[in-house]
């Protein structure tokens, strides 16, 4: 079990995020927190005048798995849209609860978290990255618009 969930590439994503710290005037942030485990992910963003992510900062306090996601999101963040990013999240959230293929694309990477698929109680802490960026960059919106 452990050498198959927390394989090379994950604790090396783990191991090594970008962006990680709190974003000075953030146009949205989010806190994410895992009720099984206690893992939290942070998520600050700024948004372009497209709405697509300008600047990311992230904060994860999460094992492995959700370090290695959040790790993963950092990565490709800068750039996306809101609807790129919820497709990603969605994406993750279907290979892991449905079994369907992994995610393509920029976020391709999140196929290393496969093996989560067969451990439920780590869903949650391995999709907070993601379910954080969507309602930073929702806030943000939001705020633009109001």
């Amino acid at each position: 079990m452990f050498g198959e969930l927390y394989h090379n590439r994950v604790l090396e994503l783990a191991a090594d995020i970008p962006h990680v710290g709190q974003l000075e005037g953030a146009q949205g942030s989010s806190l994410k927190v895992s009720r099984v485990c206690g893992s939290t992910v942070q998520v600050d963003v700024q948004l372009d005048a497209d709405g697509r992510i300008a600047a990311i900062a992230v904060d994860p306090k999460a094992c492995a798995l959700g370090q290695a996601a959040t790790s993963i999101l950092a990565r490709h963040a800068i750039g996306r849209s809101l609807d790129e990013i919820i497709a990603a999240r969605d994406a993750l959230k279907a290979m892991l609860k449905d079994g369907a293929e992994p995610p393509s694309g920029e976020f391709w990477e999140l196929r290393h978290l496969q093996p989560v698929r067969e451990y439920p109680p780590r869903h949650t802490s391995t999709l907070l990255a993601f379910e954080a960026a969507v309602e930073a960059m929702e806030k943000a919106l939001a705020k633009r618009a109001g």
